[in-house]
């Protein structure tokens, strides 16, 4: 059986490989994409996520506004040196204007078509999920599962020393989401770092005969590792981080878990810090965390979802 997903999205190359696989997977049907800042502006995420709907397709997928900026604007920072200035890699894209941008208001009308059957997957800036929260609290209440790519517990952060990029970019909406998101689970940094494609499948996966993303997959993977062994000399690839979650959904036991209530700092030099309290006599319940990953399964995974043979 299909899960129906609604992404939140900010391609963004992780997210933009996340949306290919989204779009091939035979047990993903992709009943929407909510495109926000992250990676790169919202005017250029949303002209990202058009061309790949344009190459697959899909055009009847409903592309929505997300956010523009982050609840506090300090702390807007985009990332060209990962994913370049259009946020996909090398490739400069036009505008594909035969696919309308729908309103934000498409949302709850999308929860309400599909009641109880709508999986929400975040892998860009929580802002727009907050703001769903906030702003449709009746449909949220339908949704069937959340799965978020976010955080970091007891490693380093990618956009600073303690704090993960999705969190660090709108820590204050990124709080609001792991309060409200039920059932919720979390694929952070402890997991996501160790997603890695290998080249060799990277090049499989490209070389499909009918795999309508062959040229951008080539381009934007050779870029994101490129980029990647600059800022850590010695690494064999890339982690793409917003695979994970949408992996996950298929096959749960890929990850280890724990289950705990999670704080986030939302000021100062620890901004974006996300932690959970292991003291004895502490609530062992909240959210679903993936703190392991089972690379082998993840790969077959990988493989089965885009119609690559082990």
């Amino acid at each position: 059986m299909t899960k129906k997903v609604l992404m939140f999205c900010d391609p963004g190359i992780d997210d933009s490989l996340a949306i290919m696989y989204a779009l091939s997977a035979p047990f993903i049907e992709l009943i929407g994409l909510v495109v926000s800042y992250g990676n790169v502006s919202k005017k250029q995420a949303v002209t990202n996520a058009a061309y790949l709907l344009h190459l697959a397709g899909r055009t009847d997928i409903p592309l929505i506004s997300g956010a523009s900026m982050p609840i506090v604007e300090e702390n807007l920072v985009y990332y060209p040196n990962i994913h370049g200035e259009s946020g996909m890699g090398p490739i400069q894209l036009p505008a594909h204007d035969e696919i309308p941008v729908r309103p934000f208001a498409t949302v709850p009308e999308i929860i309400a078509r599909f009641q109880g059957e709508v999986i929400i997957v975040d892998t860009g800036r929580m802002t727009a999920l907050a703001a769903a929260f906030v702003g449709f609290e009746k449909e949220m209440k339908d949704v069937h599962s959340f799965y978020v790519m976010g955080g970091a517990f007891f490693i380093p952060g990618n956009a600073t020393p303690l704090a993960e990029a999705n969190v660090y970019g709108d820590p204050h909406a990124a709080q609001l989401v792991i309060s409200r998101a039920t059932p919720l689970t979390l694929a952070p940094l402890n997991v996501t770092n160790q997603a890695v494609l290998p080249a060799i499948v990277v090049d499989k996966w490209a070389e499909q005969a009918k795999n309508p993303f062959s040229h951008v997959i080539r381009a934007i993977c050779s870029h994101y590792i490129e980029a990647h062994q600059q800022m850590m000399p010695g690494s064999l690839g890339a982690p793409i981080h917003d695979l994970v979650p949408l992996m996950l959904i298929r096959t749960p036991e890929m990850a280890g878990y724990i289950e705990r209530p999670i704080e986030i700092i939302t000021y100062g030099k620890e901004q974006g810090l996300t932690y959970v309290d292991f003291r004895p006599g502490m609530r062992n319940e909240g959210p679903r965390i993936a703190v392991t990953l089972d690379y082998p399964l993840f790969l077959r995974t990988f493989k089965e979802g885009v119609g690559l043979s082990s």
